[in-house]
């Protein structure tokens, strides 16, 4: 039996492949799950269609993280925190922290677990931070930790 699939199924196809399958393992499983459907001239067109339509998102998409990793690129910001004894924060500079700052001087929203960091900033000083918006596409930016006037 062929069958075009709906949804990745783990070892055997992914989304949109037409793949010949046993017809009890098609008619009994694949089908009732909606994993696939069977092949016919009006289903190949349909799933087509939808693949067209996620490749345009899918640039679109692109497009819109390469933009916003060329205004990040670069960026410096400046947090000012209380420091203790030997140059050491009492708290720590996190993701949220940087997440506030780049939204109060630059207007750039980005989500929080984009921000890739091995450990909470402790220390005065310049950090580098890489911000992974997609697989490909990772600006860093300077993170300058200054001590707060008391």
């Amino acid at each position: 039996m062929k069958v075009i699939f709906l949804q990745d199924v783990p070892n055997v196809a992914r989304a949109g492949e037409m793949k010949e399958v046993a017809d009890g393992y098609g008619r009994n499983f694949l089908i009732p799950k909606k994993l696939a459907a069977q092949a016919d001239p009006k289903m190949m067109n349909a799933i087509e269609a939808k693949v067209r339509a996620g490749a345009r998102q899918a640039a679109q998409n692109e497009a819109e993280m390469m933009e916003l990793a060329s205004q990040l690129d670069g960026k410096e910001i400046a947090i000012t925190a209380r420091v203790g004894a030997n140059d050491r924060l009492y708290g720590s500079i996190t993701t949220g922290d940087i997440i506030a700052e780049l939204e109060k001087d630059f207007g750039i929203i980005v989500d929080k677990r984009k921000i890739e960091l091995e450990d909470p900033i402790r220390e005065l000083g310049s950090h580098e931070v890489t911000i992974r918006l997609t697989k490909d596409i990772v600006p860093k930016i300077i993170v300058t930790v200054t001590e707060e006037e008391s």
